[in-house]
């Protein structure tokens, strides 16, 4: 086929691309902005298009098919001679679906835990020597691809989101998949991160239980009160439904170990959150026909998706991980997850924000009452990112402190600062966990471990 791709630089979308173009097919595309480490990649499968922008000339009778990624916009030149000619224009969900036709379709929803529990499936099969296909939103350890499609793995595994599929296409990407196995993992509808209503974004999951195939498999957290209420509502799909719980589990000297009737398994992760990741990624592989022990004896070696509770750096017993920000319940969770696995350190957690959202005290609202069980809390905004900020920087350190519902929280507006508060903890019988849907301004994390670290 000659295929064409408009915004080819795209993170997923020059993944499919490449592996695409590894199949044979003829592979065009352009973008108006292609970044690392997409560029870099396109230039080693010599698909990096000779210069940036948008050029109708491109877009020719010949092409059999156009993939558009979600950058590209509704008046994007190259879409609009797409459409003139009548050409074939896919989303990439809908370009997946139809090359996983004649595959088995494992698809992993919810509004968390998805990327976890991929990657759990993913490194089971691996382990145990298993080929399959596989669709993920972000980089996981052990693969160096997005997107890895063959002609001949009979098996995919897909992390299937419920955002829009493109500009001119409103449909739910994960609707597109038809799964033969899929699992919600639960339902969390946030208002400050969705553009949607409250009913509309529950609708999605509904939708998607009803585009599982007859005789299809639901996988399902039995302890998510939002997604029992989805399930009561689409009762009557004819479909097999498999819930699943957190099991059982006992810590011992900070590692965790799941009870089964072999005998208790050590982990290499740990907090309730990944637990039921675990069970969820046990029953897919159930239905994949691998057995228990095999399984548990794969997820001894799983470590973690890259950032959820991810282990930073230890010194004579202290230990940092690092870990996303998304809410406020996600905060509350980790910071639970590292006291309970260890219950003799105490844990300074620093948050870090985005500069504009700590001017909305209605979005800082929901994180009120979030970092009270750690023993020192801090969240950290770089006011030289923002202008506004700076316009009224004494108000900023107060107004996070109340409506974070935490006196004692101290507030840092600067690297500098960062580096000073880090400086002067006596980390000694401390953790640290430091959770930002950022990057601490580019700073490598094993730095700022090495200031936590500096009192030994």
């Amino acid at each position: 086929m000659r295929i064409h791709f408009i915004a080819i630089g795209g993170s997923v979308m020059h993944n499919l691309a490449i592996s695409l173009a590894k199949q044979g097919h003829q592979v065009t595309g352009s973008d108006d902005q292609i970044v690392e480490p997409s560029r870099s990649h396109l230039i080693e499968a010599g698909l990096l298009p000779n210069q940036l922008g948008w050029f109708e000339e491109k877009v020719t009778e010949d092409i059999d098919a156009v993939i558009l990624g979600a950058h590209a916009q509704a008046d994007n030149p190259e879409l609009k001679r797409a459409q003139e000619l009548g050409l074939k224009i896919y989303s990439f969900p809908e370009f997946i679906q139809e090359l996983s036709q004649d595959k088995i379709r494992v698809v992993i929803a919810g509004s968390y835990g998805k990327t976890t529990i991929t990657s759990m499936v993913m490194h089971v099969m691996r382990f145990l020597g298993k080929e399959f296909d596989y669709l993920v939103g972000a980089q996981l350890r052990g693969f160096d691809k997005l997107v890895d499609i063959t002609k001949h793995n009979k098996i995919i595994i897909i992390e299937g989101d419920e955002y829009v599929s493109s500009k001119i296409d409103p449909k739910s990407k994960f609707l597109y998949y038809k799964p033969n196995i899929a699992l919600i993992s639960g339902i969390v509808w946030n208002e400050f991160n969705s553009k949607i209503s409250q009913e509309e974004y529950i609708k999605q999951f509904e939708d998607f239980i009803d585009s599982i195939p007859h005789k299809g498999t639901l996988i399902y957290n039995k302890e998510d009160v939002v997604l029992q209420k989805v399930l009561q509502d689409t009762k009557d799909c004819k479909i097999n439904r498999h819930g699943y719980k957190i099991p059982d589990y006992t810590i011992n000297k900070g590692v965790t170990y799941i009870s089964t009737p072999d005998g208790d398994i050590p982990l290499q992760v740990f907090g309730k959150h990944n637990l039921s990741n675990i069970a969820g990624a046990y029953t897919i592989c159930e239905w994949l026909g691998i057995k228990k022990k095999e399984f548990f004896e794969a997820i001894k070696s799983f470590n973690t998706s890259i950032r959820y509770l991810e282990f930073v750096a230890s010194s004579e017993g202290s230990v940092v991980y690092q870990d996303y920000a998304c809410n406020a319940d996600k905060v509350k969770s980790s910071i639970h997850a590292v006291k309970e696995q260890f219950p003799n350190q105490k844990l300074v957690t620093i948050i870090e924000l985005n500069s504009y959202d700590s001017l909305d005290s209605s979005f800082l609202l929901q994180y009120a009452n979030s970092m009270k069980e750690s023993d020192v809390s801090v969240v950290y905004v770089n006011i030289n990112s923002c202008k506004e900020l700076n316009k009224d920087i004494e108000s900023v350190p107060n107004n996070i402190k109340d409506n974070f519902n935490n006196p004692d929280l101290e507030v840092v507006v600067s690297l500098d600062g960062l580096y000073s508060f880090l400086d002067g903890v006596k980390s000694k019988g401390y953790n640290l966990l430091l959770m930002s849907l950022n990057n601490y301004n580019g700073v490598n994390l094993s730095v700022l471990a090495d200031r936590f670290f500096r009192d030994f």
